[in-house]
């Protein structure tokens, strides 16, 4: 296994769970990718990537891996969101917060309070038509992206026991399809409860006026089940859990010494096929099957010279960038005027009321430029959990979208972090006056920086853009969409280049595993007609790590 995010380790809990031997390299010091929790400041657990998870716990992997008995404890984020209201100086009534809670009624009351009886209402209906399609979304990233995978999660939508279409395939066509924006005013009037769905649907990337971004809007339906949660002691949590369990079956994890190439030798048909990893200090880990749970063009330079058609062409769009996260040490929370801390501090802070913020913040990251007004989403955890930090101290994270990796006008990050930083406090501070001044230390993740401690390609969280043209069977490009690598046999992807994409799900590393153990099944009847060769190659398998 080449990677210790928490897809790769997801994916060893399962070959090791069926008795394969699994061992894990790693480069970093730091287990578990963007999933991973430091010691920042004395005292001070910071998150270096993803702080709340959301996908994971709709798929059934901590279930089914019973991560709880292993340590693994989360928060939920209840209320999951929470939108301001304007800002003292900004045109229009000043309003009421938007709070979104797990209990429906309750978040319907605030938006009647909000926005008016008839978003309210507007609202619960749309909670009531978009849950089951959330869960066919959910189950559709459980599986493989082909059409039989597709037609099983979404088919129960428009074909009752009666044989009657429920709901007319030309409506769910244009509801999937659609963008974001267009769903959205479909089905409310107020500006602040849209732009507020809008910037929770934008996580994923594209802008809500994109094609395909409505399912993306509507996974809010699915948080009135499970919200979204913070694991106790930092997003680490979740990679620290999945170790034990790996090691609790055997699985070895190695930091600090990842692979350098794979190991291949000739299939004895003219091609050539994975026998293990070659790690930076020179150890060969001999293994009949590698699962690289790192980004696509990774892989392809550790394949080299042996990297087949499939991975050599594959140029899968990146992106120019992607956010920008700043990391503070306060004496104090955000203070939200009108709200309460246990209210506004669970979940997401939401810090946008029109999505014209959202639009220009898109449009100058698409010219090259830093984003004329940033537009902030912020988390403050250490409020509900004090392992995070010591008594009287905060760390509150500060995610911007759109920041462009490569500046049109050739500016170095590094000499523009600090201030862009400043930039993104000050508009939590026109939210929350006063937060400016609690602020005492900031670590900045720019795009660049993104790149050089996560490894993360052009500082794209996603690995891949996560349009609509690079989603499901053209995930990270339609040849490599199976999991497997055509023309060298013996590899397996896994990660956020490959379906369903970035962000906490754990799915791509579940599947790489499930096809891995489903190839290995089939060993048995190809060893009757393929002769000594495979025999000695199940028998490899059988005694050797995967």
């Amino acid at each position: 296994m080449i990677g210790s995010g928490h897809n790769g380790l997801v994916a060893a809990c399962y070959l090791a769970r069926a008795g394969l031997s699994v061992e894990v390299v790693e480069s970093d010091s730091v287990l578990g990718g963007a999933v991973s929790t430091v010691e920042r400041w004395p005292g001070v657990r910071v998150d270096r990537g993803s702080s709340a998870h959301v996908i994971i716990r709709q798929s059934g992997i901590l279930e089914e891996l019973d991560l709880a008995a292993h340590g693994l404890r989360y928060l939920d984020c209840d209320p999951w969101g929470f939108a301001p209201a304007p800002s003292p100086g900004d045109p229009g009534p000043a309003g009421r917060p938007l709070v979104f809670s797990v209990d429906l009624d309750a978040t319907c009351a605030s938006i009647a309070e909000a926005c008016g009886p008839e978003d309210a209402a507007a609202y619960r209906r749309f909670v009531q038509v978009w849950g089951p399609r959330g869960r066919a979304v959910a189950a559709s990233f459980g599986r493989r992206p082909g059409p039989a995978g597709l037609l099983r999660s979404f088919w129960p939508l428009g074909a009752p026991a009666d044989g009657r279409p429920r709901t007319p395939g030309g409506e769910l066509a244009v509801d999937f399809l659609g963008s974001g924006n267009a769903l959205l005013d479909r089905w409310f009037h107020s500006e602040r409860l849209k732009a507020a769905l809008a910037w929770f649907g934008a996580q994923s990337g594209p802008p809500m006026s994109e094609p395909g971004t409505a399912a993306m809007v509507a996974w809010v339906a699915l948080l009135h089940d499970v919200p979204p949660g913070h694991p106790v002691g930092g997003s680490g949590g979740l990679t620290a859990a999945l170790r034990r369990r790996l090691e609790s079956d055997g699985g070895r994890v190695v930091l600090g010494d990842g692979a350098a190439r794979l190991l291949t030798e000739d299939d004895g048909a003219g091609g050539r096929r994975v026998v293990g990893v070659q790690t930076v200090s020179g150890r060969r880990v001999h293994a009949d099957a590698v699962i690289a749970a790192c980004h696509v063009q990774v892989t392809r330079e550790l394949a080299g010279d042996a990297a087949p058609t499939a991975l050599v062409d594959a140029d899968p769009p990146l992106g120019n960038g992607f956010g920008l996260v700043v990391r503070a040490l306060t004496d104090a929370p955000p203070n939200y005027p009108g709200i309460s801390a246990e209210q506004s501090l669970q979940g997401l802070q939401l810090l946008c009321t029109d999505r014209a913020e959202l639009a220009s913040a898109h449009g100058d990251w698409a010219a090259g430029r830093l984003p004329r007004s940033p537009v902030p989403l912020a988390m403050c955890f250490s409020a509900s959990d004090d392992t995070l930090a010591p008594p009287g101290q905060h760390v509150v994270t500060i995610w911007g979208q759109w920041y462009p990796y490569t500046l049109a006008d050739g500016a170095d990050w590094d000499d523009l972090a600090e201030s862009e930083a400043r930039r993104l406090v000050a508009a939590v501070n026109r939210y929350a006056p006063g937060f400016a001044e609690s602020v005492q230390r900031l670590y900045v993740q720019t795009p660049l920086a993104l790149e050089r401690e996560l490894s993360l390609p052009r500082g794209n969280v996603m690995h891949v853009e996560m349009g609509v043209a690079s989603m499901f069977a053209f995930r990270p490009t339609p040849a490599l969409s199976g999991y497997r690598v055509p023309g060298l046999p013996g590899l397996y992807l896994a990660g956020a280049s490959t379906h369903p994409g970035g962000g906490v799900s754990g799915n791509s590393g579940r599947t790489a595993a499930r096809v891995l153990l489903a190839d290995r099944r089939g060993l048995p009847r190809a060893r009757a007609s393929a002769g000594r060769a495979v025999r000695r190659m199940a028998a490899r398998l059988r005694r050797t790590p995967a």
